[in-house]
């Protein structure tokens, strides 16, 4: 499959469709129904691409730092909240299919988005208005996508990354980032949320190394450029720095 590139008609984003596009499709459409319409509305898959409507604001690159401010990582981790509460009822159709697995969530599960950094939420200054791009949508534990959050809400990087690509102005203080998370989330405790994230971390490798067999990119380019030992390097950080997350 060819690198997914994206396309914006006026109100409309053009993006390649991939074998999830239909079941994705069907969750977006649910989430409209149950008042969630803060996310592209589908308008269809013609000649290969999918259609969605455009959301208004600042997402990718310009908002990795959106939720570097307290206020900031609270409303983004509220607005995770928000899009779980809403996805709880989706009923995924006869067939559906997903980027890594297939069905619908089971016992315990939701549709996670998968991918639910800064960068795919769209924001209005501190305020996170949309949530996009959902190829890596499937079912799982909840807590899959909080620690997906918090690996780079935290960040699970070293302070000078941190810095720079999330404009911290010094070194940030992880442990109490989590806490922050974990409360406007809706959690009790943040018991067992580090070991999530360097969980996720370790499966991260599988699920490029799953998509690139399937001829998907970027991820073969990851690939192919060396990206399984930066993956490695995420989780020896994480594990060689406990003690920066209260551990």
């Amino acid at each position: 499959m060819a690198d997914r590139e994206i396309t914006i008609d006026g109100d409309r984003v053009l993006r390649p469709a991939a074998w999830w596009t239909p079941t994705v499709h069907a969750l977006l459409e649910h989430l409209h129904a149950v008042g969630f319409d803060r996310v592209p509305r589908p308008l269809g898959i013609e000649a290969g691409c999918e259609i969605v409507t455009m959301l208004p604001g600042d997402a990718g690159r310009d908002a990795w730092a959106k939720a570097t401010p307290e206020r900031g990582l609270r409303a983004f981790a509220m607005f995770l909240r928000d899009y779980h509460e809403a996805v709880r009822g989706f009923v995924a159709p006869p067939g559906a299919e997903w980027a890594l697995r297939t069905g619908g969530a089971g016992p315990g599960e939701v549709i996670c988005h998968g991918d639910f950094g800064p960068w795919n939420v769209v924001w209005e200054r501190s305020t996170p208005v949309g949530l996009i791009d959902f190829d890596m949508a499937g079912p799982g534990d909840p807590l899959n996508d909080v620690a997906h959050a918090l690996e780079y809400s935290a960040p699970f990087r070293d302070d000078a990354t941190a810095m720079r690509l999330q404009d911290f102005t010094e070194p940030p203080d992880r442990a109490r980032r989590i806490e922050i998370f974990a409360d406007a989330y809706g959690l009790t405790s943040t018991e067992g949320l580090v070991d999530k994230v360097i969980e996720r971390q370790e499966a991260a490798a599988v699920k490029v190394v799953t998509l690139a067999e399937r001829g998907l990119e970027p991820q073969r380019a990851w690939v192919e450029g060396g990206v399984l030992d930066e993956l490695a390097q995420r989780v020896r950080w994480s594990r060689e720095n406990l003690c920066l997350f209260g551990q």
